[in-house]
């Protein structure tokens, strides 16, 4: 089984570049458990204020976090992880690495295997 149309490689590896970033990582993490704002991830993680928005602005390019800002004062804007988006990965990650994608097969090159 291959990948074919159901899943591209490139979107997977896309969405996992982002994430091997370790402070993106750490970053996605906190906002798993929640809304969160700029100061508060940046007290939490011993980061400055420019470094974590900078991480957001990667994070929410991929279209992995969303901002809103609070309606009663605009200066404060809070992040979440999107749900649609974190699903998607979920499930493109299960299907990718599903046992069932594994299959047996003789080499192409090479003398055949004979059962072994």
């Amino acid at each position: 089984m291959t990948l074919g149309t159901v899943i591209s490689v490139d979107e997977i590896a896309t969405r996992l570049k982002v994430l091997a970033d370790p402070t993106r990582l750490r970053i996605f993490d906190l906002l798993l458990g929640g809304e969160r704002c700029n100061c508060e991830m940046g007290g939490l993680l011993g980061l400055a204020p420019n470094l974590i928005s900078h991480h957001l602005g990667v994070l929410r390019g991929s279209g992995l976090v969303v901002a809103r800002r609070d309606t009663n004062d605009a200066r404060w804007v809070y992040y979440s992880v999107d749900r649609a988006a974190l699903a998607d990965m979920a499930a493109m990650l299960c299907a990718f690495f599903s046992p069932d994608r594994l299959a047996d097969r003789d080499p192409a090159c090479g003398p055949p295997m004979n059962g072994q």
